[in-house]
């Protein structure tokens, strides 16, 4: 099953003319079902995590069509690099502001009826609750979140989507927040030539980003990188002797 064709929204409009509210009630909770089956489905690579509510952002796309972004959080989730307030405003006015990039899960879209029980569409985003905690104190990064949200699910589904939006009052999500299924990146081995005091003791990478923490605790390493890589192709080596670690990561595409 194509999981974009469960927010079409002209299938949900037709059931509501024909059948009254029961009947689109009882589609709109099939096609939730059939959503979450999706969801649920765990591949071997991957892990399930448990979203908890944060809130819910209502837009539209260009078309006109309802759409409600819940923003969730998990500790499953790695946050991004802390960033003050000030360093934020320099980065967006930098050549290059999409070098700050926000780790995030996005669900697939599920069929919802709003309070006017008219047919929209939801999307579940995940991300971690330290940077979640962020936009409750400024403006700044709450904007900048939802501009980032809404850039990945736009690339994810291809669809375009209205850039003025509202964050619900006394409501934290829309519908129902299913488990969601995060790739569970396995750390590459690293090959130690010599023994020495100094010894890399942590070694994580995922899709784009990579962390380094050493034993003892001198050197601690966490950045993006300019490229979505195979973690599952990549290794490491370290030279104890000449004490550089080198890793080799192929690149799938350019980030």
């Amino acid at each position: 099953m194509d999981s974009l064709s469960l927010c079409d929204q002209s299938l949900l409009a037709a059931e509501c003319d024909e059948g009254g509210h029961e009947e689109a009630n009882l589609y709109q909770q099939l096609l939730l079902q059939a959503a979450q089956e999706i969801q649920s489905q765990v591949k071997p690579d991957s892990k399930p995590i448990k979203p908890e509510p944060g809130f819910c952002v209502k837009t539209k796309t260009s078309d006109g069509g309802k759409v409600f972004v819940n923003i969730c959080q998990s500790t499953q989730i790695p946050p991004p690099p802390d960033i003050s307030e000030a360093e934020l405003v320099e980065l967006l006015q930098s050549e290059d502001p999409s070098g700050f990039r926000v780790p995030m899960s996005l669900g697939e879209p599920h069929a919802e009826i709003d309070n006017s029980s008219s047919g929209c569409t939801a999307y579940d985003v995940v991300i971690n609750p330290e940077f979640f905690n962020k936009t409750k104190g400024t403006a700044l990064f709450l904007e900048f979140l939802i501009a980032v949200v809404f850039e990945g699910l736009e690339n994810k589904y291809e669809l375009q989507l209205c850039r003025e939006w509202k964050v619900l009052k006394n409501r934290k999500f829309l519908g129902s927040i299913a488990d969601q299924n995060i790739r569970a990146k396995p750390r590459p081995g690293i090959q130690e030539l010599e023994n020495r005091s100094v010894t890399p003791s942590f070694l994580d990478l995922g899709e784009d980003r990579l962390v380094l923490s050493a034993r003892p605790s001198l050197y601690h390493l966490d950045c993006f990188l300019p490229f979505i890589i195979d973690p599952e192709s990549s290794a490491a080596r370290h030279h104890l002797g000449t004490r550089i670690l080198t890793v080799t990561m192929p690149v799938i595409r350019c980030a």
